[in-house]
């Protein structure tokens, strides 16, 4: 598949080098060419220098006969500009990122397609929705649906005291239980588990269960799933904003903001919601808005380390459910270790919904990006392929990739050695980063 993707910014070059590991042929365009020779000399893809609006640069990028053409500058306005000029050269389809919720109103959106814009992802819904995610299932760090709810993907971290924690794999085996430990995040590594391996205080263990089951592992983690009412956040953003119109009255709402200005516009826009003029950092404030009996506390301030920072600070006053926006891709891995609930990257998650995009045009590969350095793939399992032709323990599968579950006949189902895998199976894989490809010829 040909694919064009206009603007080397973060969003951008993340979603470049995933595609580029998928064998797609991509070019990325973008005016700084020093940006376009790191992509160029590090991964296998082609670069065009050049305004992303200019009709001579995107006719040399092939956007003539590309099946995806992707706009993720940080500009909206070019960005829609861009699409129109992609599909009127003969773009399959093409989106654009925008900055404005209402760009993404159903009732506009005949309008977008009229003008070659086919569709949009706005990064902020994308974080509401982590966000609204978060808070009702508290007691995970992250919590995927796959094939519509039939298996669900949990990421847990064990506290001391989890009767999991000490346990080897070989040893769950043994017993009756309706889930599959399909990787283990230590210490900044993922780890495809085997027989051998031991479940570790502090280990983010992910799980893969069905609908029924996902329950039972709370307390097997130790966890407790509380209810969540009482909601400070920090920053006025326009994540903040969408939250509350999301929300509705599901949640009572406190915003903080030291700038009395973005309050005034946060009491319009968030009517429902209490508007403090007050700086999060600042503990004193934060007792006065009363952090020692609140549920939730959402830090979305520009600074990435001051969202950690200050989600710390909440759970030294007991806040049970924390969740920080960290924008710096290179502090994900270290906020993910600390006593952080859930971590929210509007870079990562618009990247992984165009990625989405992409694979539901080919329906017999979709995923799930649960981690930065693995991958979930669901895939299906061709007649007489490799994978049908023995129980899955007489497949000599790799150490780098473990089969989690299926959906067959629109049910999901878990797996175990003795399970044989039948053409049609929708099967659930997880893998590390960069081996899917190898994974894939077992099915084919």
């Amino acid at each position: 598949m040909k694919i064009v993707i206009a603007g080397c910014g973060e969003v951008g070059s993340h979603l470049a080098k995933l595609l580029s590991r998928e064998e797609q042929d991509i070019t990325v365009v973008d005016e700084d060419s020093a940006k376009l020779a790191v992509l160029d000399s590090n991964y296998n893809l082609l670069t065009c220098q050049g305004r992303p609006t200019s009709f001579k640069t995107l006719r040399q990028a092939g956007v003539e006969g590309c099946d995806l053409f992707i706009a993720v500058t940080p500009f909206e306005t070019r960005n829609i500009v861009a699409c129109a000029i992609a599909k009127s050269l003969g773009a399959e389809k093409t989106v654009a990122r925008v900055d404005n919720a209402e760009f993404k109103s159903a009732d506009n959106r005949t309008f977008f397609s009229s003008i070659g814009n086919d569709d949009m992802i706005y990064p902020e819904y994308l974080a509401a929705q982590e966000i609204i995610t978060a808070l009702q299932h508290n007691w995970v760090r992250h919590w995927f649906e796959l094939h519509d709810g039939e298996l669900i993907l949990v990421g847990v971290k064990l506290r001391d005291g989890a009767p999991l924690v000490g346990m080897k794999l070989s040893e769950l085996g043994m017993k009756s239980h309706d889930f599959h430990v399909a990787a283990i995040k230590r210490n900044h590594e993922t780890i495809i588990p085997g027989g051998d391996d031991r479940i570790e205080i502090n280990d983010i263990v992910y799980f893969m269960t069905t609908r029924d089951n996902v329950n039972n592992l709370i307390p097997l983690c130790g966890k407790t799933e509380r209810r969540i009412r009482d909601v400070i956040i920090m920053g006025g953003s326009r994540i903040a904003m969408q939250l509350c119109a999301m929300a509705g009255e599901k949640y009572r709402f406190k915003i903080l903001d030291p700038d009395r200005n973005v309050c005034l516009k946060l009491s319009e826009r968030c009517p429902d919601a209490l508007i403090i003029n007050a700086d999060a950092r600042d503990t004193d404030a934060l007792r006065d808005a009363g952090i020692a009996d609140t549920d939730a506390f959402i830090a979305l301030a520009d600074s990435s380390e001051s969202n950690i920072l200050t989600c710390l600070t909440a759970k030294e006053f007991g806040v049970i459910k924390t969740i920080a926006e960290v924008e710096n891709l290179q502090f994900i891995s270290e906020a993910e270790g600390l006593n952080i609930g859930t971590i929210v990257n509007k870079k990562l998650l618009a990247s992984s919904r165009i990625f989405q995009m992409l694979l539901d045009r080919d329906t017999s590969t979709s995923k799930c990006l649960a981690l930065a350095d693995a991958e979930v793939a669901e895939i299906v399992a061709r007649e007489d392929s490799k994978i049908t032709r023995a129980p899955i323990k007489d497949l000599k599968l790799s150490r780098y990739m473990t089969i989690a579950g299926l959906i067959r006949d629109g049910k999901g189902q878990l797996v175990n050695g003795n399970t044989v895998i039948e053409p049609g199976d929708r099967v659930v894989v997880f893998t590390l980063d960069g081996v899917i490809h190898k994974v894939e010829k077992l099915f084919s």
